[in-house]
C-alpha cells in the first residue's frame, strides 16, 4: 500500500508550563511525518493562577478546534528543584489535559526521557539537541523555538509507536523519579 492510500493521523503534541505551553501538530501517513503547525499559548504573569489556567485550557481548546487533531501526546514532568514550580507546573499540565479530555481527545502521557530517547536516540539530551533534530525529522528550515520544539517532539515520539506510560507498565517498565525502572 502506497502513502496516498493510507490514513492520515494528525497529532497535538503538548509541552505544559505555566508561563509558556509550548505546542505542536503534526500529520503522520505511514511512516512519513509532515509538519503542520507550531507555537507557544503564554500566559500573563500579572494575572491570577486560575486566569493563567483559564488561558491554557481555553488556548487548547481553540488549537483543538482550529486544527482537529486525532490524538494528543503531553509531556510529563515528574520532578523539579522548586515544589512550588512543581505544583504550578502540575496544574498547567492539568489545564491542558482536561482541555484536550473535554474536546474529546485520548491523551498520552510521555516522560521527557521518553520523548528525548524516541527523538535523539539519548534520553538525556539537551535542549539544542531536542530542536536539532525535530528540524531534522520535520525538515524545517530552521530550528524550532525550544518551547515549541519540545511540543512537536512529544508528538513525534506519539508518532513513532509510543503509547504512553500505559504501555510502559504492560512490559514490566515503570518510572520512577523521572527514570525508567526496570521491574518493581
Amino acid at each position: 500500500m502506497n502513502d496516498s492510500a493510507k490514513v492520515a493521523l494528525r497529532i497535538l503534541g503538548i509541552d505544559p508550563g505555566l508561563r509558556i505551553t509550548g505546542f505542536g501538530l503534526l500529520e503522520k501517513v505511514g511512516n512519513r511525518l509532515a509538519y503542520l503547525a507550531s507555537g507557544c499559548i503564554r500566559t500573563d504573569a500579572k494575572d491570577s493562577l486560575p486566569g493563567r489556567l483559564g488561558t491554557i485550557h481555553a488556548g487548547v481548546r481553540e488549537l483543538v478546534a482550529a486544527h482537529k487533531p486525532d490524538q494528543a501526546a503531553v509531556e510529563i514532568v515528574f520532578v523539579n528543584v522548586n515544589p512550588q514550580s512543581t505544583l504550578l507546573l502540575g496544574q498547567a499540565r492539568g489545564a491542558a489535559i482536561t482541555a484536550l479530555v473535554a474536546s474529546g481527545l485520548e491523551v498520552a502521557e510521555y516522560t521527557a526521557l521518553q520523548v528525548k530517547q524516541a527523538v535523539v536516540g539519548n534520553g538525556h539530551a539537551d535542549k539544542a539537541q531536542v530542536q536539532h533534530m525535530v528540524r531534522r525529522l520535520l525538515s524545517l528550515s530552521a530550528d524550532p523555538r525550544p518551547d515549541a520544539a519540545d511540543a512537536l517532539a512529544c508528538a513525534i515520539a506519539h508518532a513513532h509507536g509510543g503509547q504512553g506510560l500505559g504501555a510502559l507498565t504492560s512490559r514490566g517498565l515503570h518510572v520512577r523519579n523521572g527514570r525508567l525502572i526496570v521491574g518493581k
